[in-house]
């Protein structure tokens, strides 16, 4: 030990205790405009099925039209993954997974629509249908067959199908109560909007069917779908989707891009709409930064590109969506559409590929930041917090296991829980 310094200080104690007081606000302010991700599962991908298509099979019969696919298309590890450009080393893992996936959960998330997929019906055709909607999404949750998450899209707050909106959304919430309650996974998604005003009315009408049923104030979340150019950008020049965030007042859960909504507003043609388009970068960049740290998650748009056809024109689906999802999380939009059963496969094997091939690096560094070891990098908690997050989406999913993870970290779970979100409390660190 070397001479003990002396410590001065020049200021008064009252100053630290007079700033700490200036700041109580914006302390407060920051806790609830950013909360930090609520740390709970997000799906890989959103599936719609038009409201009088949705049946009480529909999910068991994607994952059979998938799997029929890779049957047909791509029977074998070796040759799905020398379609799709997966690493020797990864094709059986990979595949296996897929396969297991496409048995056990092939939909994570499913949103019934009765929106552009659904389209205008007489008034008495849509009342039947999003009761009926109801009752199945009950069934399937009392049943066990239910995805994930599932819930409806309903129509817009446009003047000119917003009480058809409020009347389906009234009928399917009512359908759901009276069938016991509202699940767990309930998810409801709010389309083309414009104006922050508009998610503060339907936020007032959450409000009004909550007070309605004596339900707890703000169970029901729902996501803002931006497909217009004025949802990024209002006409004062401010990002109007951050306004709507705070106008969701703690509601808002997801943010989805509508690639070809978007797309056709800011004038890209037919030919040229596509998620990876400059137009389409530059939204999800803004709903990105909009949406960071609030706990309001960003998901991707969709391909129309759909894998039917001989197997040369599904190979060419194939690789387009494979290679746009993996462009997609490599970007950190974990999320994305899928419009058709020929879509699964590739949405998972990119999904576990992505994970997969960066399961022993993210772990040994996570193991070395806890170890406080050396290395070539060094990181730092936000790394540390960014390596959890990727390790458990890869365990939600599918794509990691467990015991992998634990085996290759030393961590547990919550270990993995703590690091991701920090906030919740200290971080105590136990054996796996």
């Amino acid at each position: 030990m070397g001479q003990q310094e002396k410590v001065a200080t020049s200021l008064a104690g009252t100053v630290s205790e007079e700033i700490s007081a200036s700041l109580t606000a914006v302390d407060a302010e920051l806790a609830r405009r950013y909360p930090g991700d609520p740390g709970t599962r997000q799906p890989v991908h959103t599936v719609y099925v038009p409201g009088d298509v949705f049946e009480p099979g529909t999910l068991r019969s994607w994952g059979d039209q998938a799997l029929a696919a890779l049957d047909e298309h791509a029977p074998d590890a070796a040759s799905f993954a020398a379609v799709l450009g997966i690493p020797e080393e990864l094709a059986g893992p990979v595949h296996d997974r897929v396969r297991a996936k496409l048995s056990r959960e092939p939909v994570e998330d499913l949103r019934i629509d009765f929106e552009d997929g659904y389209g205008p019906r007489p008034d008495a055709e849509e009342d039947e249908a999003a009761a009926r909607a109801a009752r199945l999404v009950s069934e399937a949750y009392a049943n066990g067959t239910a995805a994930p998450y599932m819930g409806i899209r309903m129509k817009c707050m446009e003047a000119g199908v917003r009480d058809r909106g409020i009347r389906t959304t009234d009928v399917f919430l009512t359908g759901l109560m009276e069938a016991g309650g509202l699940p767990d996974g309930l998810v409801l998604t709010l389309p083309k909007v414009t104006y922050p005003e508009q998610v503060t009315a339907f936020v007032q009408l959450l409000e009004a069917f909550e007070k309605a049923h004596g339900l707890d104030a703000g169970r029901i979340g729902f996501e803002i779908q931006i497909e217009t150019s004025q949802s990024i950008l209002a006409a004062d020049g401010t990002a109007a989707v951050a306004r709507m965030i705070d106008a969701a007042r703690g509601r808002a859960t997801g943010l989805h891009y509508g690639t070809f909504d978007y797309s056709a507003c800011v004038g890209v043609s037919a030919a040229y709409q596509a998620s990876d388009h400059p137009a389409a970068d530059h939204a999800k960049a803004v709903m990105q930064v909009a949406a960071a740290g609030t706990g309001v998650r960003v998901s991707d748009g969709s391909t129309n590109v759909l894998p039917v056809g001989p197997t040369a024109q599904v190979h060419e689906a194939w690789r387009l969506h494979y290679g746009l999802t993996r462009r997609a999380l490599a970007r950190a939009y974990y999320q994305g559409w899928d419009m058709h059963p020929g879509h699964l496969p590739t949405r998972y094997a990119a999904v576990y590929t992505f994970y997969r091939e960066g399961l022993e690096p993210a772990a040994a560094r996570l193991a070395a930041y806890v170890a406080k070891a050396g290395g070539d990098v060094m990181d730092e908690p936000a790394t540390a917090k960014a390596l959890s997050g990727y390790l458990l989406r890869g365990i939600d999913c599918g794509a990691l296991d467990t015991a992998e993870v634990a085996r290759l970290t030393g961590l547990t779970r919550a270990d993995l829980d703590a690091f991701a979100s920090p906030r919740r409390g200290d971080l105590t660190v136990t054996a796996p």
